[in-house]
């Protein structure tokens, strides 16, 4: 059984950047697991709900058929298109139904790298949104940052937007060119910025030694929690162990999360014993936690941890976990605020649904979707910081360990 936490889809998309956000793999009712672990829905039998009438649908459907005027109507297309405006009409940004070409699509990604622009993408507010733009990527290279809102894709405006149609406009082959429209809080007027796409794959865990007055400190960025981030990370524990550090500054910042049960085991490499990370709240009373499993090599080293409105998913549970439990301060900007969790689940047509099914809360209790979570160090990065090189936040999170 696999969840994902994903990174704004959390769609967000493994489309464009090889991670996701909140999805469920497991055995739960009707279903059965095939080799690769997806769940595939065998049977399905419900009654007709209270208070619905269903013949309406039918009715449109036979006016359409005797009266359109390019008949034959697509058949395929307008029960796709009927269950399409079904789900949309949760109005739910992560909930979403996708016909067979783009379900084959998605479980591509999910396989491995891929081409793109390197940033993912959510909605907020009702606006297609740059979540995190991946370090290094073209996304970051061409210049967009967290936050951005995208108007335009190539001339074409995205009010109204699904996150599968702005994934299929914005991802393509490496060297090819896509042009961004968009608008950046407290600008005045929108700025187009063109991405050459490229070869999306980047490494999830790097480390380095850094030093303030006479203490050194272990700097550790993790981009993503993707399948092999533990691996990394673990193998990072270890040097920084035969290091000289004295303390850790987590950098979560512009990391849009990923597999559930990988924050789930990072975690656990900072907090000693059995303590509840993450509780997935299902409504109606049901509740899941998740235990870290003690396995905790970097425990007795202080941390302080960055954030921004680019963290999201998988790296707000670290860092809710992190602060709640071993009271580690959190630094920099409020973070992106996605904490629920998606269900996959894939039809005998090979379409598929995914569906939110739980929101996730911190140790706490406090519910992380759409609220994020909020720095105990406020720090503001500006343009031209980032473009000066100066990074306050880092420095302000190394003076905490100092």
């Amino acid at each position: 059984m696999k969840k994902i936490q994903v990174s704004i889809y959390s769609l967000f998309f493994i489309l464009l950047i090889g991670i996701g956000g909140g999805f469920y793999f497991g055995q739960e009712g009707n279903v059965r697991i095939v080799d690769n672990g997806e769940k595939i829905v065998i049977k399905k039998e419900i009654g007709q709900p209270k208070n619905v009438d269903f013949s309406v649908f039918w009715d449109t459907w036979e006016i359409i058929e005797e009266k359109y005027v390019d008949r034959p109507a697509d058949y395929n297309k307008m029960v796709y298109g009927a269950i399409s405006g079904l789900v949309d009409s949760l109005d739910d940004p992560y909930s979403v139904f996708m016909d067979p070409e783009e379900s084959k699509e998605f479980m591509e990604d999910m396989e491995g790298s891929f081409e793109g622009i390197g940033a993912e993408i959510g909605i907020r507010k009702n606006i297609l949104t740059i979540i995190a733009p991946l370090e290094g990527m073209p996304a970051e290279k061409a210049g967009l940052k967290s936050g951005d809102k995208i108007i335009k894709i190539d001339g074409e405006t995205t009010i109204d937007i699904t996150l599968s149609e702005a994934v299929r406009k914005i991802r393509g082959e490496k060297g090819t060119e896509v042009v961004l429209t968009i608008m950046r809080e407290n600008a005045e007027e929108s700025k187009e910025i063109k991405i050459v796409r490229g070869l999306i794959d980047v490494k999830s865990v790097e480390w380095e030694m850094k030093k303030i007055d006479e203490t050194e400190l272990a700097y550790l960025k993790i981009r993503r929690f993707s399948e092999d981030t533990f691996q990394e990370l673990n193998k990072a524990a270890g040097e920084i162990l035969s290091s000289s550090a004295k303390g850790i500054v987590l950098d979560l910042r512009n990391n849009p999360g990923g597999y559930l049960d990988v924050a789930i085991k990072v975690t656990s490499i900072f907090i000693d014993g059995k303590e509840v990370v993450v509780i997935e709240d299902f409504g109606n009373g049901k509740k899941k936690e998740y235990k870290s499993s003690g396995r905790a090599k970097l425990a007795h080293l202080p941390v302080a941890v960055l954030i921004n409105q680019g963290s999201a998913s998988a790296s707000e549970i670290l860092a809710g976990a992190l602060r709640d439990i071993k009271k580690v301060k959190l630094v920099g900007e409020k973070t992106f605020g996605k904490g629920s969790v998606q269900e996959l689940e894939r039809l005998k047509d090979k379409s598929s649904v995914r569906l939110t099914v739980a929101k996730w809360l911190i140790p706490s209790g406090h519910c992380i979707n759409e609220e994020g979570l909020k720095p105990d160090i406020e720090v503001e990065m500006t343009d031209e910081d980032i473009d000066n090189g100066i990074d306050k936040q880092s420095e302000e999170a190394m003076k905490l360990l100092k």
